[in-house]
């Protein structure tokens, strides 16, 4: 789909909202990229096409932040329709901005299962269970992304877009660009850097309830 057509859908009085996100809207688009739109309106226009996905939600759909995951998708993006007076302007940010209580509770459970998965990676490494130890190290990552950014204020990056959320957005180092290298090579090595800003924030509960057994992390 074209410009020229995105302007046709918004030109539709029928379409109340119309909301840019993925990669055109973050400014990394390539030959390959789709456009993908989020629309309040008439069910006719969804489709997924190899060049266009229109996902066709209700105002109540975009007021639920329920699902986390989802609500990255909101980073970056770009209202081009609010026929209703700024409201869908506001859930976009909403969604794409955690409150406080939200931040904290994700957080905390990032930690946790982030200790969890570098706890069974240190026995399984004591034990010389070496593939396991990869496995559990691999599937802290997301724990520990989940945790940086909840400790940061921030819904936690797809993938695809950790460099480009760590350079437009930056954080305090140790948390740079260089993020994504280290978490893939080594995210048993960011534990202490973890451990200093949770505790900072007021989390050592978490951390403390692992009692002896975080020397096996240090």
């Amino acid at each position: 789909m074209t410009s020229a057509e995105v302007e046709q859908l918004a030109a539709d009085p029928a379409v109340e909202g119309l909301i840019l996100t993925g990669s055109h809207a973050r400014g990394t688009a390539t030959v390959h990229s789709d456009r993908d739109l989020v629309m309040i309106g008439p069910a006719h226009y969804a489709r997924r096409t190899a060049t266009l996905d229109v996902a066709v939600v209700t105002i109540e759909d975009l007021a639920d932040t329920s699902d986390i995951w989802q609500r990255y998708a909101f980073r970056g993006a770009k209202t081009l329709v609010d026929r209703r007076s700024g409201q869908i302007t506001d859930l976009v940010h909403r969604q794409a901005t955690p409150t406080a209580q939200e931040a904290v509770t994700w957080a905390r459970e990032g930690l946790d299962g982030y200790v969890n998965f570098l706890y069974r990676a240190a026995k399984s490494r004591r034990d010389d269970e070496h593939v396991a130890a990869r496995l559990d190290e691999a599937e802290s990552v997301s724990w520990l992304l989940l945790t940086v950014f909840a400790l940061h204020g921030r819904v936690r990056p797809y993938n695809k877009y950790l460099r480009w959320e760590l350079e437009t957005y930056p954080l305090d180092p140790p948390w740079d660009a260089t993020l994504p290298e280290r978490a893939v090579a080594n995210p048993a090595s960011l534990f202490p850097a973890v451990e200093a800003l949770a505790r900072d924030q007021g989390h050592g509960d978490i951390l403390d309830a692992w009692g002896d057994d975080l020397t096996l992390l240090r």
